[in-house]
């Protein structure tokens, strides 16, 4: 085929059996006859089409190596071995016809059109190949993470040194990362944006807390609602989701774990309570990351970038879970406190919460509820019930562990007359407690039941580790002269 010939041959949108190539042919192109099956409809040049389909090479597909590496050349000289080499992928005809589903005779012309671009004589007389020469093989390449990888460092970086509280260029990777991250696929009955809470598989959470103090620990048990849920904003501590002051609820999927993350001292009591979670909220599942897919055509020019975020977003729950000194928690904590934030905030789905994997337990799950999520409903008490815990009590063989609670409640009385103000008579204020909630107009997410709180001795911890053993060298010193 001449050169003047590339620029008559036309193919059609029929003959182009890639879907969304063929739409693309059947949208942009003009009304003419097929070089290639005679029919007048959409048309492109075959130079066009050879266009599309460098590029989609480009982005998709690698040259395969034309010679055995080191390894293979050893097995092939092996004479105990039966290995035989065979280049990997396939031809380049076939590769080209196969990806744009076109017929033989037009990948020959986009080929020729290709290797004329990309040949040189020079190569052509050393024999080597070159990038659409007839002897090539390809095969389709995986989506490389690299720049979103650099990106996310930098965006560490710039938390700790530049800007920590807003930064445009943040929010914009945040967006480009988490954006309709509801939308993509993952493996089979795992989303990673799922429902819990009323008639969903995930109905209820616990939350552990580590006591040294009897007189706390009895606190605790009186009003669990108040003293094991989400601590009221002014006592709130910056963890690994929340920066200081944001009042968020912890919590895990199974009892072992709640206690794991609290990290309990030896000889110290640990109280844990079972949260129901009361109303639908919906949590990005960090631990469905490593499953995310995503697909098209490779001649959509937004695929390569949604290939890579994904691999990415395979990498991010590692990332964003692994384990961090107590030294390191103020700064290496930064991000995910931001991604937090940017979730509950400003992303588009909203979310309410993060489940995410433990980094004190191997197997187990954590849940973040964002502020907006993290209210724990308050127990209802009739007006002047004396609320009391016991711990145990004294026998002839020592003190018998027996943890209770006990409410007093009133005798009911008649309705007492009002006061001016609206108030009932005799009806005093109670004591300023830092962890009410009054003045909290968040819809409750969680109920606790004063019946599912246990108190847990701890008596011992088991680590996990992993050993390395250290050599150690002698020599005598050597006296260099230059």
């Amino acid at each position: 085929m001449s050169e003047d010939d590339d620029e008559h041959k036309r193919i059609c949108c029929e003959c182009v059996s890639e879907a969304f190539l063929s739409q693309q042919i059947e949208k942009e192109g003009e009304a003419g006859e097929c070089s290639y099956c005679g029919e007048t409809l959409a048309c492109i040049s075959i130079e066009e089409l050879a266009d599309r389909i460098e590029t989609a090479f480009a982005d998709h597909y690698v040259r395969t190596a034309n010679y055995p590496d080191s390894w293979q050349e050893r097995a092939m000289a092996d004479r105990e071995s039966s290995y035989v080499w065979e280049r990997e992928g396939q031809p380049v005809h076939d590769a080209v016809e196969e990806a744009a589903s076109i017929p033989s005779e037009a990948a020959a012309d986009v080929l020729e059109i290709l290797d004329n671009r990309h040949g040189d004589f020079d190569s052509a007389a050393m024999g080597e190949e070159t990038e659409f020469s007839g002897e090539t093989y390809y095969e389709e390449k995986g989506a490389s993470a690299q720049g979103w990888h650099e990106e996310w460092r930098n965006f560490e970086q710039s938390l700790k040194t530049e800007a920590r509280f807003f930064s445009r260029s943040a929010a914009e990777l945040l967006g480009r990362v988490f954006g309709q991250v509801d939308t993509l696929k993952t493996r089979p009955r795992h989303p990673l944006v799922v429902e819990v809470g009323p008639g969903r598989k995930l109905t209820h959470l616990y939350r552990a807390r580590v006591f040294q103090s009897e007189a706390r620990l009895e606190e605790a048990l009186c009003r669990p609602d108040l003293h094991l849920g989400s601590p009221p904003a002014r006592l709130a501590s910056a963890g690994r989701m929340n920066a200081r002051g944001i009042s968020v609820f912890y919590g895990a999927t199974n009892a072992g774990v709640a206690i794991a993350e609290v990290r309990p001292p030896v000889g110290s009591k640990v109280a844990i309570a079972k949260f129901e979670i009361t109303r639908r909220l919906r949590l990005l599942d960090l631990t469905a990351l490593d499953g995310v897919r995503d697909s098209g055509s490779i001649f959509d020019p937004s695929l390569k970038g949604r290939l890579e975020r994904a691999a990415f977003l395979r990498t991010l729950g590692e990332r964003m879970t692994r384990p961090v000194m107590p030294d390191d928690e103020a700064f290496d904590y930064l991000a995910t406190q931001a991604v937090a934030d940017f979730l509950a905030t400003e992303n588009e789905p909203r979310l309410d919460g993060i489940i995410f994997g433990s980094a004190q337990a191997k197997t187990g799950r954590n849940v973040v509820l964002f502020h907006k999520a993290a209210r724990v409903e308050e127990m209802q008490f009739p007006q002047g019930t004396a609320i009391t815990a016991r711990t145990g009590y004294d026998t002839e063989d020592g003190w018998e562990i027996d943890y209770g609670v006990s409410e007093e409640v009133p005798k009911p009385k008649a309705p007492a007359p009002s006061t001016d103000d609206g108030r009932l008579a005799g009806f005093l204020p109670q004591p300023y407690d830092p962890y009410r909630s009054d003045g909290d107009f968040r819809e409750a997410a969680l109920r606790v039941g004063g019946n599912s709180v246990e108190v847990h001795h701890v008596e011992w911890v088991k680590v996990n580790s992993k050993g390395f053993a250290v050599s150690r060298h002698r020599h005598e010193k050597q006296d260099w002269k230059f």
